[in-house]
């Protein structure tokens, strides 16, 4: 595996791959790498013969209150888990390459990004938009792989390839999950043992909504008990619990379409979000 922290030798190493001839996935990361990375990974290494992977801890989608500078960094690791998955290339820059002096474009993603971690978290997703639109432009990969478990992050991502005509197909990855239901996520070191036991609610109360609201239920009165749920194991604060359209997010007081039941939630220290699909009956 190749480890590239210059753009010069990032293009030049693209460029050689490219030459090879094949398709070109792309898995952009920020490290702390899980099962749920690795299976982007293999889903990669399915879609194209050359997989490139990125690892930066991006600090413009972070809040000033938020977990940048604790964020899990464990640089050897990741790498030995990408060359053990078979990744030809791994771009690993720091932020004065990806933020040089002067740097002051943003790209903005109105609509989509607006509410669940838009409300929640203002700003994060210009960061995240702004900083996927570089590094595709820096890789040029013909796929480029995101998992479902940040499923409005993907729906950002989405809109703003077809709005800007990246020609670059974005294709999502279902969400990996632990033994226990809980999805994998480099946040979930944080937890203690009896937070890790609490936490279980998040997926039991999302699938329990998400299968009321699928057989006719209220919207309203599953969202509410569902949100009522994660208060009781001892989420707080509760961001939102929201079932939306799977493809606009626009919330949805009825199922008319398909949808997503979202979910984010602090326990202890630790925000964790979740979510899962709600398909109308045929």
């Amino acid at each position: 595996m190749q480890i590239i922290r210059d753009l010069p030798a990032l293009r030049k190493a693209v460029a050689g791959l490219k030459k090879e001839c094949g398709k070109l996935a792309f898995v952009p990361t920020m490290g702390a790498l899980h099962a749920g990375h690795m299976a982007l990974i293999a889903e990669a290494g399915r879609k194209a013969d050359h997989v490139v992977a990125s690892i930066f801890v991006n600090p413009t989608q972070f809040a000033l209150n938020e977990d940048f500078s604790t964020y899990p960094r464990r640089e050897a690791e990741d790498m030995h888990m990408l060359e053990k998955g078979g990744c030809a290339l791994l771009w690993a820059p720091d932020v004065e390459t990806m933020y040089p002096p002067g740097h002051s474009t943003t790209i903005n993603v109105t609509g989509v990004s607006d509410g669940l971690d838009g409300a929640a978290r203002p700003g994060h997703f210009t960061g995240v938009a702004t900083i996927v639109y570089t590094l595709l432009n820096q890789v040029q990969p013909d796929i480029a792989l995101f998992g479902e478990k940040d499923f409005q992050q993907l729906a950002v991502i989405r809109r703003m390839v077809r709005d800007m005509d990246l020609p670059v197909e974005i294709d999502g990855v279902p969400t990996q999950r632990d033994a226990d239901g809980i999805a994998l996520s480099s946040r979930n070191i944080y937890l203690s043992k009896e937070q890790r036991i609490a936490a279980r609610a998040l997926p039991r109360a999302l699938g329990e909504a998400a299968k009321a609201i699928q057989e006719g239920g209220d919207i309203r009165e599953h969202t509410e008990r569902a949100t009522d749920t994660l208060r009781r194991a001892g989420f707080d604060p509760i961001d939102y619990v929201a079932v939306c359209d799977a493809e606009t997010l626009e919330s949805l007081t009825s199922l008319t379409r398909p949808a997503r039941i979202l979910a984010a939630a602090r326990i202890g220290q630790t925000r964790l979000i979740d979510n899962l699909p709600v398909i109308p009956s045929v």
